[in-house]
């Protein structure tokens, strides 16, 4: 069951007790994306939180020139919402979209403001994944900041292994600010060294 790599991701991190565990499940539904679905569209609002059971994601914004720049990435075990936009309740200003078939558990908005009420340590778990996040995005500015791109693409490779693996290397090239030819060419030199 699906909803068993979510418990799963929890415990890592909270204990639950089986009673608490039973409410858990009861709050999600399974979604299956298909290549090319949205999960969110820009101007919707995020009504719902997402947990990657499998597949790939991108999460973009289009530029006035109509280029797609990515945001970020989401893969199995991670998790995919715009997160202003569901914490308000207000439009997004991005999309997610499937790279590859994915099987996603979704809470809505409500449910979600419900269960951190009846299960108050969700509130640890999802504040440890928070500051994850965040640490990702800082990591992120800093390095697009101070880097140069080779470097940045190798710490992308580093840190982000099974992405690498998954993603498309155009789309890495969009989320790291270079284009893909340029990525090309270090790929090229690797080998050839």
């Amino acid at each position: 069951m699906s909803k068993n790599a979510l418990i799963t991701n929890i415990s890592k991190h909270i204990n639950l007790t089986q009673e608490e565990i039973l409410i858990f499940e009861r709050s999600w539904t399974e979604k299956i994306l298909e290549k090319g679905d949205y999960l969110l569209r820009n101007g919707d609002t995020c009504r719902h939180d997402s947990y990657i059971v499998s597949g790939a994601l991108k999460a973009f914004y289009i530029t006035e020139n109509g280029n797609e720049e990515i945001l970020f990435f989401a893969i199995e075990d991670w998790w995919a919402s715009d997160l202003d936009s569901f914490s308000k309740q207000k439009p997004s200003i991005y999309n997610i979209q499937a790279i590859e078939k994915t099987t996603v558990l979704q809470i809505n908005y409500y449910t979600f403001q419900h269960l951190l009420t009846e299960l108050p340590s969700l509130e640890k778990y999802f504040r440890i994944i928070l500051e994850s996040y965040l640490s990702a995005l800082q990591k992120r500015i800093i390095y697009n900041n101070v880097y140069d791109a080779e470097s940045r693409y190798y710490d992308f490779l580093e840190t982000y292994p099974n992405i690498a693996s998954k993603v498309p290397q155009y789309l890495i090239a969009s989320y790291l600010g270079v284009s893909a030819e340029f990525i090309s060419r270090i790929r090229k030199k690797n080998r050839s060294s």
